[in-house]
């Protein structure tokens, strides 16, 4: 009896891994129906969980390898397998073989950013993102798809298509940094103002969801892109790392 509250304390964030995953599965078996917005909607609430399972974790000191491996698999299903299977069954369903394939890459891009990001997670600094994470990769599925609801017009385009789903799926294998705000110095220098902007998407996003949601991720991937060129320099060499047996054999 005395260890149940410790024993609660880690089986809290992994029931918002399991929510999440949840969330993943029930999209899959809805985008196979055609309920498109509804699957849609529910990886936008998987996101939310897995934003949620970290900080609790962190919050109740209850961090694991257990819990990291966890939140890894459930990742590969919500964000990785369901997207991907949404965004078959919503454009390239009637492409044959290239829908199969440009749907394969982007599970492939996410399954291969997460298996980079578990190899490299203690050598990546927390202030940046190595390559495009796979959640906002998903929302930017999640974002083409609502779009598409709002403006049917969208499916004709399948080109257009291909290439967006392709770009960011190479974006989450990429080595371009992506800002994670953690310890941003203008959010810190700037609290009630941010503040206010989170406030204002929020009630833009829940009045038009459609375009709301693939609207920020753009904005959030292009901004980033801008600062990248803008500091090239600064940044080409942020994800490279001396090899341990490079450092064992005094190899350069």
């Amino acid at each position: 009896m005395l260890n149940s509250p410790r024993r609660l304390a880690f089986f809290l964030p992994n029931t918002f891994t399991a929510l999440n995953m949840a969330c993943g599965f029930f999209s899959i078996i809805l985008g196979w129906k055609g309920e498109f917005y509804s699957a849609s909607m529910l990886l936008v609430l998987g996101a939310i969980f897995d934003s949620v399972d970290g900080r609790v974790a962190r919050m109740t000191h209850t961090q694991s390898a257990f819990g990291e491996q966890f939140d890894s698999i459930s990742d590969v299903v919500t964000f990785g397998v369901a997207p991907a299977f949404l965004v078959y069954n919503k454009f390239f369903f009637d492409l044959g073989r290239i829908g199969l394939i440009t749907s394969f890459i982007f599970l492939l891009c996410g399954a291969l950013r997460l298996a980079r990001f578990n190899a490299n997670i203690d050598k990546v600094s927390s202030d940046f993102f190595q390559g495009l994470p796979i959640p906002s990769g998903a929302l930017a599925m999640v974002g083409l798809v609502l779009f598409s609801i709002k403006y049917p017009i969208l499916n004709d385009f399948s080109p257009f298509l291909i290439l967006y789903v392709l770009f960011f799926a190479f974006l989450m294998i990429s080595n371009i940094p992506f800002n994670s705000f953690k310890k941003s110095e203008w959010v810190r220098l700037h609290k009630k103002r941010v503040l206010a902007i989170i406030f204002l998407l929020m009630i833009l996003t829940s009045v038009e969801e459609e375009i709301m949601i693939g609207f920020i991720i753009n904005v959030y991937v292009f901004a980033s892109l801008l600062y990248f060129m803008k500091n090239k320099g600064k940044l080409d060499d942020m994800f490279q790392w001396k090899n341990e047996d490079d450092e064992e054999y005094g190899e350069n």
